[in-house]
Order: C-alpha cells, then sequence, then structure tokens
C-alpha cells in the first residue's frame, strides 16, 4: 500500500515560491486501479514523478508498505517496487528491445520468455525483438514496449504518466485493452494520469486534481458522472477527453 500524507511540492519563479502541490494525501491501496485526472498544469505529473522519486517533496510524507521512503531516489523506490512509465518514453539507440525487456525483468531472460511480453501488448514478437529502440519505432510502438518492460518487472505499483499521449487512436484502443488485461491479471496497483474517458471507466478510484489540490475522490461510480456531466468547478474548464467513436 502507498500511502501520501500532506505532500506540496514549490518551485523558484521570478524569486518567488510558487506551490504546484499543495497538500496532497491520498492512499492507493494493494491491487487498486486508480485514475488521476484534471485540468493541464494542475500538478498531475509532477505528482508521478514524486511517487516515482524523479523529484523530491518540498514537505509531506511517502509511506509503502509501512516504510517512509520519502528520502529515497528512483533508484531505490525501484529496488522496493515502483515502476514508471514516462509520458515521452525515452529511447536508447544501440539497445535493442530483448535487451531492454531482460534489463526490465532483472533475470537472463530467454528471447522466448520476453517475446511473451511483447505479444502481451499486441505486438508481433519476431518483428520487434531484436529492434533497437531509437527513433525508427512509432509513438504507439515505444508505449507498448514500454509497458512490456512494467510486465516484465512485475512490480507491487506502476505508475503511467499520460499513457495516450502523442499516439494514434489504434495504438491509444490497443493500450486499454492491455491496462483492462493488466488490472485483471497483474497482483499489483496500477496508477495512470490521464484525461482520456476510456481509462477513467477502467479505474476502481479517480482522483481529481486542480491547482495543485485534490478536488475529488473517491470511486468511480461516485466521482466519474460528474466528470463526464459538467465543469471543473475550480478551472471552469472540461479537462477530461470523451471516448472516440
Amino acid at each position: 500500500m502507498l500511502e501520501l500524507k500532506n505532500i506540496s511540492f514549490e518551485v523558484s519563479e521570478d524569486s518567488r515560491e510558487k506551490g504546484i502541490l499543495k497538500d496532497v494525501s491520498f492512499t492507493l491501496k494493494d491491487n487498486k486501479f486508480v485514475a488521476i485526472t484534471g485540468p493541464n498544469g494542475g500538478g498531475k505529473s509532477t505528482l508521478a514523478k514524486i511517487i516515482a522519486g524523479i523529484l523530491k517533496p518540498t514537505s509531506g510524507q511517502i509511506l509503502l508498505d509501512g516504510e517512509d521512503i520519502t528520502g529515497l531516489n528512483v533508484t531505490e523506490r525501484a529496488n522496493r517496487g515502483i515502476s514508471y512509465a514516462f509520458q515521452q518514453p525515452v529511447r536508447f539507440k544501440g539497445v535493442t528491445v530483448l535487451d531492454l525487456i531482460r534489463l526490465a525483468a532483472g533475470k537472463k531472460l530467454s528471447a522466448a520468455g520476453a517475446c511473451e511480453y511483447l505479444s502481451e501488448v499486441g505486438l508481433c514478437a519476431k518483428d520487434y525483438i531484436n529492434r533497437e529502440v531509437n527513433g525508427s519505432l512509432s509513438g504507439g510502438e515505444i508505449k507498448r514496449i514500454e509497458i512490456a518492460t512494467v510486465l516484465a518487472r512485475a512490480t507491487k505499483i506502476s505508475v503511467f504518466d499520460e499513457p495516450e499521449a502523442g499516439i494514434d487512436l489504434w495504438s491509444f484502443q490497443n493500450l486499454i485493452q492491455v491496462f483492462e488485461s493488466m488490472h485483471e491479471k497483474m497482483h499489483g496497483s496500477i496508477l495512470i494520469i490521464s484525461h482520456q474517458e476510456r481509462i477513467l471507466k477502467t479505474a476502481d478510484e479517480i482522483l481529481v486534481i486542480a491547482d495543485g489540490e485534490v478536488t475529488a475522490q473517491g470511486s468511480r461510480d461516485e466521482i466519474l458522472p460528474s466528470l463526464l456531466g459538467g465543469e471543473n468547478t475550480t478551472s471552469g474548464c472540461k479537462y477530461w477527453q470523451k471516448e472516440e467513436r
């Protein structure tokens, strides 16, 4: 279980401190799928990076299964069981897909074993296993390969920062199926930053962040109707994206 207690994050701007997150608290229970949504610039991605250890909070506490991990860096948190998928996945010239999946798995994985993870994300393994993780891959391909590495890690908590960003509709629909399958099969928690209605409908719980503060949190059935039926009362603008039809 992941617990965030009174997390705040400030940056210096024009010789003044600007609050990006303000006293954010929530609990991610075991084996739950939680979606975080809200207006652009509200602090969602900052929160994801704080959970992963890429950024350190200005104040507050983070507990993982009761252990205080607030001061741990990204590598130490990864070793504790937190995976993080970037909004724009990193590309590695000279590194093959097989190399990357083996590295994620942390063991001498066979090519056939690595191919199973690629198949789970809808990629024809023989077409990708020996390709380099470079600019030759499309946005949808690199997203799915990154998700394959998260599957290979099989950690307690998987954090995805706007996985729909920069990919086409066909790839997005396939990603949704992958997340639904992950939710059914993985014995771990999933946390996704997203504006997409389809992802919000898949989540067990929804957390809404606007202007750096939690403005709503609860079950999907409690929160989703107000998101789909009205406007964000803090910013006065809609911040979710309807499912394409």
